[in-house]
C-alpha cells in the first residue's frame, strides 16, 4: 500500500512548526538584505563611472585653463620674428622661460605651430621646422574656436616621442605671436594627475553615499522583519481557514452520502423488492410495466450508490493516496474506460495537499466519465524539491477552452478557486479530438509537522493561473 504519511510523535509538531516559521522569517529577511545589497551595487557602479567621468572633465578643464594662460602670458610674447627665423638666442630665451613648467607642472612636451602646420618651437629641437598636415580642428581653432583637451594615447605622426608614454592629456590652445600672427600652442601632460583627481573625487563621494544607502537599508530592516512576520501570520490564518473549509466540505459530503445511503437508497431498494414481488404475483399483462419500472429503479439505485462513493471522501491516512485514487476506477470500468495511476513510492505531503490532489483526480475523472468518451485515462503524481504536481489526462474528444463553458459545469472552476486559495496553480488544456489534461501544482516547504501516520508540510505560495474557460 502506498503511504503518504509516516513520521514522528505528535508532540514534535509545535516545536518543528515554530522552527519552520523562524526559518521562513530568516529567509525572507535574507532575501531582503540580498536585494538591498544588489540595489546598492547597481547604484554604486554607475555612480562611480559618473564620478570618474566628471573628475576627468574637471581635470581637462583645468588643463585647458592652465595651457591658455601659459600661451597668452609666457609663450605668445616670446614668439618673435627672430624665433620664427630660428634664431638660437630667441630659442634659448624661450627654453629658459618654459624650463620651470617642464620641470614642475607635469607638462612633458610643448609645441608651437604656425597657421601653415609648421612647428616653430618645441622642447625637442629635432621637431622644429617640420611640417604636418593641418586638420579641420586646427583651422577652427585658428579662426577663434575654443581650446580643446583630450585624455588618450598619442599615435599620430607628430607624436613619435609620445607614442610609448601611454595616456596623456593633450591640450591645443590658440595664441598669437608678438606681431599678431595666429599660432597654436600645444602641450602634453602626464595622465597621472587626471587619475589622481579621479581617485580623490571617487574616494570622497562613494564612501558617504555607500554609508547612506547602508544606513537606509538597516533602517528598513526592522519594518521588513515585521512585515515578513505579519505576512506569515496572515498566510497561516488563510491556511487555517482553507483547512476548515476543506474539512467542512468533507463533513458535508459525508452527511449527504450518509443520508442518501441510509434513507433514500434503502427506501428505493425496498420499493424495488416490492415491485419484483408484484411482478411475480400480478397480472401477466402488467408484467412488462413492472419489469421496466424495476429496471429503471435499480439503475437509479446504482447511480445513487456511485454518487455516494464519489461524495464520501476516503480516509487518506488509512488507505494512502494511491489506494484512494484506485477506488475512483469503478464508475470508469462501467463505461469501458481504462485507468492507470502513476505515483512515487516516497511521497511527502501534508493532509491538506493530499486531499486537494485527491479532489483534482476525482473531479477530473468525473468529467472523463461523463463527457470525454475516452478509452483510457491516466493519473500521474510527480514531486521534485518543493513542487508537487498531479496531471490527469485522457484520450477523449476534448473541447475548445475558448468557447463558453456549458451552464452548470462548474466543478473544475470551483476546484481551481480552491487550489488558488491554497497557493497552487491550476490549468486545463484541451484540443477538440486530442483529449484533455488537467494539471495542478503545489508548493511544498520542508515538512514542519510530523506524527504517527502523517507528515504535514508548510505551505509555499505560488502564483495561480486558472483558465477563463474550463469544462466540468
Amino acid at each position: 500500500m502506498n503511504r503518504i504519511f509516516a513520521g514522528k510523535p505528535a508532540h514534535a509538531a509545535p516545536f518543528d512548526q515554530g522552527v519552520a516559521e523562524r526559518r521562513e522569517v530568516r529567509a525572507a529577511v535574507a532575501r531582503f538584505l540580498i536585494a538591498g545589497f544588489a540595489a546598492l551595487v547597481l547604484v554604486a557602479v554607475p555612480v562611480s563611472f559618473w564620478v570618474q567621468a566628471e573628475a576627468e572633465r574637471h581635470a581637462l578643464a583645468n588643463a585647458r585653463d592652465i595651457t591658455q594662460r601659459l600661451a597668452d602670458n609666457v609663450v605668445g610674447p616670446l614668439i618673435t620674428d627672430q624665433l620664427l627665423a630660428r634664431d638660437p638666442a630667441a630659442l634659448e630665451l624661450l627654453d629658459q622661460r618654459l624650463a620651470p613648467w617642464l620641470a614642475e607642472s607635469g607638462v612633458t612636451r610643448i609645441k608651437v605651430w604656425d597657421e601653415h602646420g609648421r612647428v616653430v618651437y618645441s622642447d625637442i629641437e629635432s621637431l622644429i621646422g617640420q611640417d604636418f598636415e593641418q586638420e579641420e580642428w586646427a583651422r577652427e581653432l585658428l579662426e577663434g574656436g575654443p581650446a580643446t583637451a583630450t585624455f588618450e594615447s598619442q599615435t599620430e605622426a607628430e607624436n613619435e616621442f609620445e607614442a610609448d608614454i601611454g595616456e596623456l592629456v593633450e591640450v591645443y590652445a590658440r595664441s598669437a605671436s608678438a606681431s599678431g600672427a595666429p599660432m597654436i600652442f600645444e602641450t602634453y601632460s602626464s595622465g597621472d594627475g587626471v587619475r589622481r583627481e579621479q581617485q580623490a573625487v571617487l574616494m570622497g563621494m562613494v564612501p558617504p553615499m555607500a554609508l547612506s544607502l547602508a544606513v537606509l537599508q538597516l533602517t528598513q530592516l526592522v519594518p521588513a522583519v515585521r512585515l515578513a512576520r505579519r505576512m506569515q501570520f496572515h498566510q497561516a490564518a488563510r491556511n487555517a481557514m482553507l483547512r476548515c473549509a476543506i474539512e467542512a466540505s468533507d463533513q458535508e459530503r459525508r452527511q449527504i452520502a450518509g443520508e442518501l445511503h441510509d434513507e433514500v437508497i434503502q427506501d428505493l431498494s425496498g420499493l424495488a423488492y416490492a415491485l419484483e414481488s408484484e411482478e411475480r404475483r400480478g397480472p401477466l399483462e402488467l408484467q412488462p410495466v413492472f419489469v421496466n419500472a424495476r429496471t429503471m429503479l435499480q439503475n437509479n439505485i446504482r447511480t445513487l450508490r456511485a454518487m455516494t462513493s464519489e461524495l464520501y471522501p476516503p480516509d487518506l491516512e488509512e488507505l494512502g493516496l494511491k489506494a484512494s485514487l484506485v477506488r475512483l476506477e469503478a464508475p470508469l470500468v462501467e463505461r469501458g474506460i481504462h485507468l492507470t495511476v502513476e505515483i512515487p513510492d516516497k511521497l511527502v505531503l501534508d493532509r491538506d495537499r493530499a486531499v486537494l490532489l485527491y479532489r483534482v483526480a476525482r473531479e477530473a475523472l468525473v468529467n472523463v466519465s461523463k463527457h470525454s468518451a475516452a478509452q483510457s485515462v491516466g493519473i500521474r503524481v510527480w514531486q521534485a524539491g518543493q513542487r508537487t504536481q498531479i496531471t490527469v489526462s485522457d484520450d477523449g474528444v476534448g473541447f475548445n477552452p475558448a468557447e463558453p463553458r456549458t451552464e452548470g459545469h462548474l466543478g473544475l472552476r470551483i476546484l481551481g478557486d480552491t487550489i488558488q486559495q491554497a497557493g497552487g496553480t491550476f490549468e486545463v488544456r484541451s484540443t477538440p479530438g486530442a483529449g484533455t489534461s488537467v494539471t495542478a501544482t503545489f508548493g511544498m516547504a520542508v515538512p514542519a509537522v510530523s506524527f504517527a501516520g502523517r507528515h504535514a508540510a508548510a505551505t509555499s505560495r505560488q502564483k495561480t493561473s486558472v483558465p477563463s474557460a474550463m469544462q466540468a
